[in-house]
């Protein structure tokens, strides 16, 4: 299983760094860190997110590196993080794009 950022997923994921960094550069670095490390998690366990809470109808799971949340659909052999929202947002619908 691979995992893989739409270009979506990956414009929010490098936003939240950067947002972070402008504040705090030792943060982001870890922030990132502990992104790839849970992100590289679903590589062997791609099941181990939680369905959406807003969207529980829907086939998309999330994982949660604090504060961010990792919005992904799994289709086929590949993990698409298809959104990266800071958890103090309401949370769209997610979209494969």
């Amino acid at each position: 299983m691979r995992v893989l950022f739409t270009p979506t997923g990956r414009r929010q994921f490098l936003e939240a760094v950067a947002y972070i960094f402008r504040d705090n550069p030792s943060a982001a670095v870890n922030f990132r860190n502990n992104a790839e490390k849970t992100l590289s998690r679903l590589k062997r366990f791609p099941e181990s997110g939680r369905s959406i809470p807003e969207f529980p109808d829907l086939s998309f799971r999330e994982v949660i590196v604090r504060p961010y949340r990792f919005f992904y659909r799994i289709k086929h052999d590949i993990v698409w993080i298809v959104a990266v929202w800071h958890s103090a947002q309401l949370a769209a619908e997610p979209a494969e794009k």
